[in-house]
Formats: structure tokens, sequence, C-alpha cells
């Protein structure tokens, strides 16, 4: 149901309102209907993806079949007072007066999130404005649900946020000219209140083609625009078309949302390796100062008595002395190779990130790209992206992620402890190679040789996998063991996926996944 539409079914009740409540009925378990006096039925159908909300003066009849819709008849009492939209936007507010009995009721609103597949029935305490408490809700949403707008009984209400289009009922000249360049099939996408259904209707009073502008018969469609305010209903033909139209539309989006998200966890992902340049960047004075500080440490080490926790050095520039601090139970000598060894970590860290750096912005550019073309992209082009991934996935297994080397055999990739200890001591053989990142945690990767020895291409492939599914990934070159599953033991009491080796040999590989791997047999 669409923004004009709701805003009619509004603009009939506002005359009789305040209205006398009779009472609720409840035809389904996604129906609640309010009997209002000398109107009828306000009926309320939450069911996704098709929630409506209209008048009738046929007799409902049902019983709560629901704790929120027992709470509903019990608090949502009194007087109909008012009924609002936001803007032009699908949701709803109803307010009671709420009434003094045996059992007295406050005054309460109704949030009714006419949304498609996100339709929802809010029963807040009464207050101005689209903020409050919920008291209940039809469908509670969860952070896992919907990290960004979560709906708790006992929580805060937050509607979601209006669209930010200009109102057809109040167009200015300036707005009504810009549109003149806008296809007419695309209007709806620049006012507000206009969906698949009522954007085809346009369409269809207007008498113009979809996919053109109407340039100098912007008159016209303007004429057309006023008759769909004043009556936003559909014609049969149209509705049809518009239910199909609805339907590529919630798919689209559907997919979108799909193919965005490892698209934003990306985006994330390079933000923070790029924070981490800056930060290691910062480091670099940070380790100037603790170079300083050693070569000072290194010169004066006969003044500084055992045991200080701080020494005054005269400085090598002449500006004074300068305050050092130490570790007492470390000679002067330690005190500077500690931190000669801490300015080495931090420069190290710093030359292996900035080498990375450029490659990082170029590939956050690209995917900021990607992420752009698909906002506007078609469905077509979305289900052609969609199957182009998904015949790109590497495939899996019980065991593990699994890929292919370039001489064929097969790769098994741990995902967790518990499939690292599986892969290495349940479905290795004695002859598999077994690849891990040194001195990074990470995922066991397995070699299915049958006995055969690796080309260097396959040691190659295997070692970047394990790199990169490790802590190391990003971090530049690292370096990989392999050896024989056979050399490869886990040790009393160790945790699942802890293990010693031995007869390893070692190669350094860039800590990125490699090329694509070749197609399985």
């Amino acid at each position: 149901m669409e923004g004009l539409m709701l805003a009619r079914v509004l603009r009939d009740l506002a005359p009789h309102l305040p209205a006398r409540t009779l009472g609720w009925v409840f035809p389904d378990e996604t129906t609640a209907a309010l009997l209002l006096d000398g109107v009828g039925n306000v009926v309320f159908g939450y069911r996704p993806p098709q929630p409506v909300l209209f008048l009738s003066r046929e007799r409902l009849r049902g019983e709560p079949r629901s704790p929120f819709q027992r709470t509903l008849a019990a608090r949502a009492r009194g007087d109909l007072l008012r009924v609002e939209q936001l803007k032009l936007d699908r949701v709803v507010a109803l307010h009671f007066a709420g009434e003094s009995g045996f059992v007295d009721q406050a005054p309460t609103r109704i949030m009714f999130e006419v949304t498609g597949r996100n339709a929802n029935v809010l029963l807040l305490e009464e207050g101005e404005g689209w903020d409050g408490r919920i008291l209940m809700a039809a469908r509670e949403v969860t952070g896992r649900r919907n990290r960004f707008r979560t709906i708790r009984t006992g929580g805060p209400y937050t509607p979601p946020p209006p669209y930010d289009k200009p109102d057809p009922r109040a167009l200015t000249q300036a707005q009504a000219t810009a549109l003149a360049s806008v296809p007419l099939g695309r209007w709806r996408e620049h006012l507000d209140g206009l969906g698949p259904l009522l954007g085809a209707e346009l369409v269809r009073r207007a008498g113009l083609p979809a996919d053109a502008a109407p340039g100098e018969r912007v008159p016209a469609a303007l004429d057309a625009l006023t008759s769909l305010v004043a009556d936003p209903s559909v014609s049969e033909g149209v509705m049809q078309d518009g239910a199909r139209e609805a339907a590529r539309a919630e798919k689209a989006a559907a997919l979108r949302r799909a193919l965005r998200e490892p698209l934003d966890k990306r985006l994330t992902l390079l933000h923070n390796q790029l924070a981490d340049v800056t930060r290691a960047e910062a480091g670099l004075d940070a380790a100037h100062v603790d170079r300083e500080e050693a070569d000072l440490l290194m010169a004066y080490a006969a003044q500084v008595p055992p045991g200080a926790s701080s020494a005054s050095l005269p400085a090598f520039d002449g500006s004074g002395p300068r305050p050092v601090a130490l570790e007492p139970q470390l000679s002067a000598v330690q005190n500077a190779e500690k931190r000669y060894a801490r300015a080495r970590r931090r420069e190290d860290v710093y030359e292996r990130l900035a080498e990375r750096e450029p490659a990082l912005r170029g590939e956050l550019a690209e995917t900021q790209e990607r992420a752009g073309r698909l906002e506007v992209a078609s469905l077509d082009d979305l289900e052609a992206l969609a199957a182009s991934l998904h015949a790109e996935r590497p495939g899996k297994s019980p065991y593990g992620l699994r890929s292919v080397t370039p001489g064929g055999f097969e790769v098994l990739v741990g995902r967790n402890n518990k499939e690292n200890a599986t892969l290495t001591h349940r479905i290795g053989r004695s002859t598999d190679y077994w690849f891990h990142a040194q001195g990074y945690p990470g995922s066991h990767v397995l070699v299915r040789t049958a006995g055969k020895d690796l080309s260097p291409p396959d040691i190659l492939y295997a070692a970047q996998l394990a790199a990169a599914h490790s802590k190391a990934r990003g971090g530049g070159t690292v370096p990989v063991d392999y050896t024989r599953v056979k050399f490869v033991w886990r040790p009393r009491g160790a945790p699942a996926g802890q293990v010693h080796y031995t007869d390893q040999k070692t190669v350094w590989v860039d800590a990125e996944l490699p090329p694509a791997a070749a197609p399985e047999a």
C-alpha cells in the first residue's frame, strides 16, 4: 500500500473524528479491526509483504489470537481522537483517549508501519511527535535481524526515516519544471507517496510514454498527477501490471541487499586497514622519540645509576637536560635496547602497511564504484551479477572451504578450531601436505596429494591460502610452514586446533587470496 493511498484512507476518516470506539475484533492472526460508531471498521491487515489499511462496513468477528492482539484489545481503548501520517510515508499514528472504569486505561497510540515485508503494528504510550516508549509490538525486531533499528517491548520507538522527496500535493513551480526532463515512468522515484502501482496509474492517466520525458507535455502529466492525488485508485489492468512490477521491485531490493552486504563489509575492512596505516604513521613519531632516548642512554650509560627509575641526560642538540623514564630492574643499556626494539617494530609495521596503502586505496575506490553501480542496477543486471558471484564462490564441504591447486590437488581450509582439528587429525592422510602461517593464529590448510609431491606453484598457492586465512591477512609478506600430515600432532590436553609439528619447510608469500583456483576435475 502506497503513501497516497494511505492519505486517502485518513482523509476519509478524519471528518468523523473524534469517534467513539465500540471494540476490537480479530478475523485472523494478522488482522485487527476497530469498530467506530457511525463509521464502520478500521481494518489493519499487517501480514507481510502486503499490509493494508482500509475502512469497511462489513460485519467482522473474531477473538484475539495472540498476546499482542489481547494487549491491543485491552489497552487501545476510549475515543479515537485523531489520525496522522508521517509526511506521505507508510507510517500512520492513531491516538486513543483512554477510558475510566473498573480498570482505568491510559491514553495510547497505535503506530501502523505499512512497509511491505517489514510491516508492523505497535502500541505506544501517548505523546506528541513520532517518538515514544513501546508497550508491545506485533513483531519484535532484534539487533540480529536489523542492526540499524530495533523494536522491543519497553524500548524506545523511532519511526523509519521518511523519504526526502517533494510532496505531490504541494508541488512548487520549480519542482514541477524539474520533472519535465524526467521520464514519466520514473516520476515515482522523485515524488513522495508514489510506488509502482500509482506510478503505473500516473502513466495511464497522462496517456504519455513511460520511458520518455514529458517535455512540453508536462501540463498533461501534472494534470494526471493532480487527479491521482485527489483519487489514488488504480485500474484493474494497472493493478495486474503494477503487481508484477512490485514483485520485481521487491526481488530487486532483496538481491541488492544481499549483494551490498559483502561490499559493505569489505568497505569497513578497507577503511579499518587504512586507519591502521594512519596509526602506524603516527607511531613513527613515537619510534623517533624511542631512538633518541636510546641513543642518549647508550651515550651516557656510565652516568645512569643502577636501579634508577628515571634519569636526566644532556640532549645532543644542546637544549638542556632531557628526562628519560627507566625500568629500574634493567640496566641503562638494556633500557636502550628495549627502546631500539620497540622503534624497529613500529617502523617495520609502518613500512609493511605503507607498501599496501596504494593497493588499499585503489581497492577502496573500486569497491565504492561497485557499490554505486549496484544501487542503480536493474533486476536483470542484479540477477546476472548474483549468478556470476555464485559461480565464482569456492565450493564448501562438511570439512572446510574447498579449492583446487593449479596442479589439480584438492585443498581444504579449516574455518574454525573444530574444522582445523578435523582436517588435520581425521581427514588428512599421513602423506598429505599441511600448511599454516608461521607465528599467527589461522586456518589449517590441507592439500590432499595421495602421496605425490607438490610442485612450486601448488606450494605457493596453498601457502597463500594459509596466509590469507590467518591473522596476518593484509600484512604484507608472511612466512608459511608446510610439512606432511604425519609430522603434525596434537599435544596431550591441548584444545582443538592446537598442534605441534616438525620437518617443516618455510616459504614467504603475500597474505592475500591467490588467483582463482583451477576448475575441479
